[in-house]
């Protein structure tokens, strides 16, 4: 009990105090946690101190600057001006690069739609992403080769693409970008697909033909636009994560916002929607393929979702005075559970299979022989080395105290106390 404690106080401490997200989120066992950044925000000097910050933030994607309408807008003609400004940076703060995306219906030149025959938009498609994987290649840790194929009731798009080739489209392009940059990790990317129903099982048919056509296919990419109140319940989330991880080699959250349906959002709203985040992270926790989770902006002020659902927003971690929401503070202080808890693991895992090598014995009791004309008893001194009993381990204020599976502290530090807010989750409050 004791080397688990000193092996303990060694692991907990290489987090730092205030550790911030991406650091936290690693300690936990996430490969990163990251944000997408558009070209506008490049210019805004306080969000990219942010952006920029590896301790937040430890992949970047680059939120258009890679799709077709930037690369490609006249045929045969590329441009790498805007995905290269987002790319460029975070190649300069040490960050992961996710890049986005290769094949998707929206956000296509006019040229494509007239593409017509099989033929045609087969050297189409494979000429894009040759040059656009191509130019980027080795600087990608994963692409979204294909994004959004499904329409919500599992059918696919009529896009260009399935017109020319019908499904066969999708293992081409996996095909063309394999060939194009053979290290990155290859995704296929949609939203709506984070509950069991039609559209995630066509999903898994999608991941199941890529692999029959002999096309590499790495991950899947659950992009996880979700509404505060609404978002899936953690059961759901992690039943499909786990469909998906039983086929493909790792999973991730690509592009979470959770949005509230009415502005301006109330305090208990605020709450919520901290919980709902965290609902989203615990899936990715508890599904050893999920390597981490992308948010689509962390910025409200440059977040989509007000032009596309007007009425609606406040959907990122931060506000758009670039302040920590309470989802930000919930996610730290998961996060921060969920490493604590790991490293117990750790030690469990170390002194059940090397303690015997590392443990130092007590010194045994000595025996001290005065004289041997001495009249009195031979004098004996024992000293004992047992060290006091550890004390109860507390977790601190915000910090998870209980819940499914929790293994971590159930005791509060003074000055707060476990507070249930939901089965799966109770925090000191």
């Amino acid at each position: 009990m004791y080397l688990i404690s000193i092996l303990m106080t060694v692991l907990v401490a290489s987090i730092p105090v205030n550790a911030q997200l991406n650091q936290i989120a690693v300690a936990a066992g996430f490969k990163y946690f990251g944000t997408a950044v558009d070209n506008p925000g490049l210019n805004n000097q306080a969000y990219m101190n942010i952006a920029s910050n590896k301790n937040e933030f430890g992949q970047i994607t680059p939120a258009n600057g890679q799709k077709w309408d930037s690369t490609e807008r006249s045929q045969g003609q590329f441009s790498y001006t805007n995905g290269d400004a987002v790319t460029n940076r975070a190649r300069q703060a040490g960050q992961i690069l996710r890049c986005h995306t290769l094949v998707w219906h929206s956000q296509l030149p006019s040229w494509v739609n007239n593409i017509n025959g099989r033929d045609a938009m087969t050297r189409v498609l494979q000429t894009h992403i040759q040059n656009v994987a191509g130019h980027y290649k080795g600087q990608c840790y994963a692409w979204d080769v294909v994004n959004e194929a499904l329409e919500d009731s599992g059918a696919y798009r009529n896009s260009p693409m399935y017109r020319a080739l019908g499904k066969d489209f999708i293992p081409l392009a996996f095909q063309a970008a394999s060939a194009a940059d053979p290290a990155a990790k290859l995704y296929y990317n949609d939203y709506n697909i984070e509950s069991p129903g039609a559209k995630y099982n066509e999903a898994l048919n999608i991941v199941r033909s890529i692999k029959a056509s002999g096309a590499r296919i790495d991950g899947v990419g659950l992009q996880a636009h979700f509404i505060v109140g609404q978002t899936p319940s953690l059961a759901n989330l992690k039943t499909v994560l786990g469909g998906f991880a039983a086929l493909v080699d790792e999973v991730a959250y690509t592009e979470l916002d959770i949005r509230h349906p009415r502005l301006p959002a109330s305090d208990a709203d605020r709450q919520q929607q901290s919980r709902d985040y965290q609902i989203v992270a615990q899936a990715c926790l508890d599904t050893p393929k999920c390597v981490g989770i992308t948010v689509w902006d962390f910025a409200d002020q440059y977040s989509w979702v007000p032009q596309t659902f007007p009425g609606q927003g406040d959907a990122c971690l931060w506000n758009s005075n670039l302040q920590k929401k309470p989802a930000y503070t919930g996610l730290v202080s998961l996060f921060s559970s969920a490493a604590a808890a790991r490293a117990s693991t750790s030690t469990r895992l170390a002194t059940s299979t090397s303690a015997a090598t590392i443990w130092v014995p007590p010194p045994t009791a000595t025996s001290t022989v005065h004289s041997t004309t001495s009249t009195s008893a031979t004098s004996s001194r024992s000293t004992s080395t047992t060290p006091p009993p550890a004390p109860e381990p507390t977790q601190t204020k915000y910090g998870q105290c209980g819940g499914s599976n929790h293994v971590g502290p159930t005791k509060c530090a003074a000055g707060s106390s476990c507070t249930v807010l939901n089965p799966w989750y109770y925090q000191c409050l």
